[in-house]
């Protein structure tokens, strides 16, 4: 509890020095277009890697070896086309809120739709991932002092709006430095721990990981697989499209660099070092079952249980240590700037506090961040009272199928020059995930083959489909 205490009061200092001279709008949603590039590529990856990535990916090695890291290759091509078609973009018209260009290219009705889909996935899924790890930190910590779990998610959720209240996401840019380099530092030191009590040098890990055949990362050969290398290669390359291109949270980090040159540049690291970071992660996932096995240790029925159970039962409390600190920076690097991209949104593309006196709106601003706040703690006591891992999954999937129309929604921007009836695009945004749910259950049923993560890129062109139907035949005359 100590160490939390001293975490935070370090958050808030940094915050404080980072605010003291500037709080105003332009601070809080751009930090003043003045932060080093390498710095916010340092802060991108903590806020990539939530606790709940934390703790699930060590444990998918036992179901998929290292089958994801086809993914994450996949990630890497994706943030290329990033850094090379969607950064320029956002540049060059200046953006404060990315949702911003679809009012700009198609008007008031797609810009809103495209925004509430950001604001309801982002809210459920970033709300749903603090309550799973601060259950976490609640069963680990907070029961044995009988301290109500109503109370610890006021004061997660009250810490966060604390370090970022006063410069929002120029605060942030340097808080997540500083997790990120935490994460990173928890990681290495938990392999290092593990690979002590395994006591086997790189040659024998590598054999051994070879022999219980955990080492597989390419599945050429089973189409019906979602492990399919291409299936996931192709997913990845879109699922980093969109959930960090089209991404309010993820851009607004990119448009506080001082240019595009340096805004790139950062993209480009970020995608190079989230192969070798997601590789130790599955490496740390690999040892974990080779101590289980060594020491005859029964594994727990949940996958995301093994690294919990290993780090507060089997490897003292070192690793019990670097394992909080680890979630912690974690679930506190993705949550905050979540917190700080939603007020961002909501402000300009729902409240349109840019076209308000500069006091005017910095107080909605404010006021919009308590409000985002309070709606996360409502969030995690929902789910604390549903009290139902298979809703929250249910809910992942929903969230996850709302990022479908925004990739649709901006390829035909992008892509085309046509013109579309914007007060129908809504209609095709909200047919768009329901027709990919029925599709699902129509190839679960009929083909015993339900649909994994193709489906973002189906959802994406039925929505570029459809804005098809409702387009004109004029096209748009460059500027």
């Amino acid at each position: 509890m100590l160490v939390i205490v001293f975490y935070f009061s370090v958050l808030l200092l940094i915050s404080y020095v980072v605010g003291k001279k500037s709080t105003d709008n332009d601070a809080f949603f751009l930090g003043n277009r003045k932060s080093p590039w390498w710095v916010v590529a340092i802060g991108m990856v903590g806020s990539s890697i939530s606790g709940v990535s934390f703790v699930s990916v060590p444990g998918w090695v036992g179901s998929t070896q290292f089958t994801y890291m086809q993914t994450v290759f996949g990630f890497f091509f994706g943030y290329l086309i990033i850094a090379n078609v969607l950064l320029p973009l956002y540049y060059r018209l200046n953006l404060t809120s990315i949702y911003t260009y679809l009012e700009q290219r198609f008007g008031k009705y797609t810009y809103k739709t495209g925004a509430s889909f950001f604001l309801l996935s982002r809210t459920i899924g970033s709300g749903v991932r603090l309550y799973l790890v601060t259950l976490i930190l609640q069963h680990l910590i907070l029961d044995a002092w009988h301290i109500p779990f109503v109370v610890t998610a006021f004061v997660a959720v009250f810490l966060i709006w604390l370090y970022t209240h006063r410069s929002g996401i120029k605060t942030i840019v340097w808080t997540d430095t500083l997790q990120t380099i935490c994460l990173i530092s928890a990681l290495v030191l938990l392999v290092f721990q593990v690979s002590r009590q395994l006591d086997m040098n790189l040659g024998e890990f590598t054999s051994k990981l070879i022999k219980d055949g955990h080492s597989r990362i390419f599945v050429f050969d089973d189409w019906h697989s979602k492990q399919n290398f291409f299936k996931q290669f192709f997913s990845g390359i879109f699922i980093a499209i969109v959930m960090t291109g089209l991404d309010q949270d993820m851009m607004q980090k990119n448009l506080t660099c001082k240019n595009l040159r340096d805004a790139k540049k950062n993209m480009y690291w970020y995608g190079v070092s989230f192969v070798p970071l997601n590789l130790l992660f599955l490496t740390l996932g690999a040892m974990l079952l080779m101590l289980a096995t060594k020491n005859h240790i029964a594994l727990p029925a949940s996958s995301d249980d093994i690294l919990p159970m290993f780090a507060t039962q089997y490897l003292g409390p070192m690793v019990t240590f670097l394992f909080v600190i680890g979630i912690i920076a974690a679930t506190f690097a993705s949550s905050d700037s979540a917190l700080a991209s939603l007020t961002t949104s909501f402000s300009v593309d729902i409240l349109g506090v840019q076209h308000n006196e500069p006091k005017v709106a910095e107080r909605k601003r404010k006021y919009t961040h308590i409000g985002m706040s309070v709606l996360f703690v409502v969030i995690m006591l929902v789910f604390k009272a549903v009290n139902n891992k298979s809703i929250i999954d249910a809910i992942y999937t929903i969230a996850s199928y709302t990022y479908g129309p925004l990739l649709g929604m901006f390829a035909f921007g992008l892509f085309t020059k046509r013109p579309v009836r914007d007060k129908l695009v809504p209609y095709v945004a909200v047919a768009s995930p329901l027709l990919c749910f029925g599709l699902n259950l129509l190839t679960s049923t009929l083909f015993k083959y339900p649909l994994g993560y193709e489906l973002l890129m189906i959802n994406g062109l039925i929505t570029f489909a459809g804005m098809w139907m409702v387009s004109g035949k004029q096209l748009i005359v460059d500027n």
